[in-house]
């Protein structure tokens, strides 16, 4: 990102990049808390103000030095009875709305695995050599592209995460147990901010839903 602090971090219309996402998770009827698990080390959380969530937002410096450690630190942390519902949000979605919560908790809400927000690969796809070069255009018949939140039970995450191997996101350690997680449509709105350029885009989500 270019830039001295932390993605989570940055401002974005008028807040940290943070804010955006635990604004629409704080304000969902149906999450009870929000568990934002940050590094130990962390020493800019506490220099915002975060007291109009109240109790419901609740910090947790345990995190890890992975993706996978980091969730799985966070849910051990909570203390989560196994049959609860946790959700597993990226700091750099800030466009995350009520709409994409609720579409994936009702549509989740009585399965027997689980599931993530995802969106149809709309691209076209090459296939590249070691210099570049495209090897083959790959069909994107059938392929997603994750997004977050992800909703697991707390159990059966915890045991997917305890697994040995190297995940990239929740659903790869849910599939490595032999199951399969249910794909739920979103929009690209919910985009991760990876780049300089993603901020301006962001800036510009942000400022449409709010009017």
């Amino acid at each position: 990102m270019e830039h001295e602090l932390p993605k989570q971090y940055l401002p974005l219309a008028g807040q940290p990049m943070i804010a955006h996402a635990l604004n629409t998770l704080c304000s969902s009827p149906d999450i009870s808390t929000v568990f934002v698990v940050l590094a130990p080390d962390d020493k800019l959380f506490h220099s915002h103000d975060w007291s109009r969530f109240g109790d419901k937002l609740q910090p947790l410096f345990c995190g890890g030095e992975r993706r996978s450690d980091t969730v799985l630190n966070g849910l051990i942390a909570s203390e989560l009875e196994p049959d609860d519902w946790v959700l597993v949000h990226d700091a750099a979605r800030p466009c995350l709305t009520q709409a994409h919560l609720a579409r994936l908790i009702a549509e989740l809400r009585g399965d027997a695995v689980g599931g993530i927000l995802a969106v149809p690969v709309a691209d076209t796809l090459k296939r590249a050599d070691d210099h570049d070069r495209i090897l083959r255009t790959e069909s994107r018949e059938h392929l997603w592209q994750a997004q977050t939140p992800q909703m697991f039970r707390a159990g059966l995450l915890a045991q997917a995460l305890q697994q040995p191997g190297s995940f990239t996101d929740e659903a790869s350690a849910v599939e490595a147990l032999g199951l399969q997680p249910r794909l739920v449509e979103g929009d690209t709105s919910n985009f991760k901010v990876t780049y300089p350029q993603d901020m301006l885009l962001a800036e510009l989500l942000l400022a449409k839903t709010s009017l």
